[in-house]
């Protein structure tokens, strides 16, 4: 739309229409876009568990989506207009679309590398939860935009908002938030560089969902284990855990699961020096990652088969996906990833 056109519709809307039109307008807009959300939300990630928003307003028709390629086209299209959506409910104090918004942006946020905004529309959303009856809302804003902060490098903020999160879960008897949590925990923990306290929440996290009986979260688990178990030097246990995982991945139709196992047992074949299988792995998880369209994943994927191609002696191989990931590292503004990448290219140069 021109700026002109735009100046005139805003200054007609003031100055012709009553406020309760323009609010209600404003509801239809917002009910249209969370819900068209939603629905892009459940295609990216079907294995989530379902938050159904409120019905929309009368004469609201979320925008269909047929597939998932068309669930994140839409959201690369409209990520703007969600982020505005989300602004203008809150000034309006709708606390269930701003919360709501957050929700369903989060997996969208996870894959593309959003990372400010998806702490941004977290914080919109804590204030919101403060507003909405359910108490699992505040357990589980905290523990988002805790794992938000994390993947920022706010490390203190995230350890803070996931412990808040654990304590209301505990408070409430809510086992899944609790397993969820110390899932988020083993990461940030991860991100912090104590594998051990990672492995620690890891294990207490595949406790819970086994009593809960959640095979996907719990095939999740299981990955966790063997990658903490893998950075601590225990392989055995680590490649046990890792194939379990993959099996219920697979046998529970959860490619996101598989290719995060896959890049598991990737580096694991790695650090014990069978690259060529190595490779097999990271290339598996690369393509799956690809067709998810999870480009943050997508990145560290390719970053670690130029370390495999590398160990091989490949070096045109390992330059050639180490600058298609620092070319993703750079749009993600993820700037330390960029610079270990580039010097991995250096290196490559003086060899």
């Amino acid at each position: 739309m021109h700026d002109l056109i735009r100046r005139y519709a805003t200054d007609t809307a003031h100055t012709t229409l009553p406020e309760e039109m323009r609010e209600a307008a404003l509801t239809r807009v917002g009910d249209f876009h969370l819900h068209t959300a939603h629905a892009a939300a459940r295609l990216l990630d079907p294995h989530r568990a379902l938050v159904r928003p409120e019905s929309p307003a009368p004469g609201v028709h979320p925008h269909p989506l047929p597939d998932t390629a068309a669930a994140l086209a839409w959201m690369d299209a409209e990520h703007a207009t969600l982020l505005a959506t989300q602004r203008t409910a809150a000034a309006l104090g709708h606390h269930h679309t701003v919360w709501h918004l957050a929700w369903n942006l989060t997996t969208f946020h996870f894959r593309r590398g959003h990372r400010h905004d998806a702490v941004t529309t977290w914080q919109a959303a804590l204030h919101a939860a403060n507003h909405l009856p359910d108490p699992a809302t505040r357990s589980r804003t905290h523990r988002h935009l805790g794992n938000a902060c994390s993947r920022l490098g706010l490390h203190e903020q995230a350890t803070t908002h996931l412990e808040r999160a654990l304590d209301l879960a505990l408070r409430h008897h809510d086992p899944t938030d609790q397993a969820h949590t110390h899932r988020a925990l083993a990461l940030a923990w991860e991100r912090r560089g104590d594998d051990r306290q990672a492995l620690k929440h890891a294990h207490y996290a595949l406790d819970f969902y086994r009593a809960l009986d959640q095979p996907v979260q719990e095939a999740d688990a299981l990955n966790q284990v063997g990658w903490y178990a893998a950075r601590l030097g225990r392989f055995d246990t680590a490649r046990e855990h890792c194939q379990a995982a993959l099996t219920l991945a697979h046998h529970n139709d959860d490619p996101d699961g598989e290719a995060s196992t896959l890049d598991s047992l990737g580096y694991i074949a790695h650090h014990t020096g069978d690259h060529h299988q190595a490779l097999d792995h990271y290339h598996h998880a690369l393509t799956l990652n690809r067709t998810l369209g999870d480009a943050y994943t997508v990145a560290d994927n390719l970053d670690s088969v130029g370390h495999s191609h590398a160990a091989l002696g490949q070096y045109e191989q390992a330059r050639t996906v180490w600058r298609e990931a620092l070319e993703l590292y750079r749009e993600q503004g993820r700037d330390a990833d960029a610079e270990r990448v580039q010097h991995q290219l250096n290196d490559l140069d003086h060899t």
